[in-house]
Formats: structure tokens, sequence, C-alpha cells
């Protein structure tokens, strides 16, 4: 692992990781994701989709990025005063569409 996944705000990088490990055409697009989420300053909603258009900004700062063409979902909260971007479920949108992407 680089030193610089040991500074960053996402929280956490493992999930990625071993879901890019089972789903290997994830991999190049998680990677980017999280590299431009690492340079993000996030302090709004708005921040988000100026940058992410097709992005579903749900209730108590969940937020839903369609990956690879959306093919994959991942589900993220943000805790937009301290910066930090917490992983709550990466799937495929199969898997997506059977959870509640707002409790999870």
């Amino acid at each position: 692992m680089s030193p610089i996944f040991d500074q960053e705000p996402v929280i956490a990088r493992k999930t990625l990781s071993d879901f890019y490990g089972s789903h290997a055409g994830s991999k190049s697009a998680l990677e980017s994701w999280f590299h431009e989420v690492v340079s993000a300053s996030w302090r709004e909603p708005n921040d988000i989709k100026r940058r992410y258009p097709s992005a579903d900004i749900l209730q108590d700062n969940r937020v839903v990025f369609n990956i690879k063409g959306n093919t994959y979902r991942l589900i993220v909260k943000i805790h937009y005063n301290t910066g930090i971007v917490f992983i709550r479920f990466i799937g495929t949108h199969a898997e997506y569409d059977r959870i509640d992407a707002t409790r999870i």
C-alpha cells in the first residue's frame, strides 16, 4: 500500500480493494474514484454534484455513486465538517437493488 493511503480521509479503503479482488472489472474505476475523493474538498452536497452529476444525494449525508457506467454502485456517508468519507456499501447494480440505501 502506498504511503498516501495512510493519510487519506476515506474509511475504509480495504472495502474497495476487497470488492475489486472479486470483481476485477471494477478496480480501475474504483481506484480512480478513490484518488479523486482524496484530493476533493467537499463541504456540501452541491460540491459533489458539480463533479458527479449522476450521483444521488440521500438523507443523512449519504451519496450513491455510479461506478463504471452504472455497473456498480457505491454508497458513502460523508462528514462534511471533517472531510471524512465512510464507505457504507459497494456492490453490483443488482445487489444495490436489494438494499435500502438510506439505511445501510
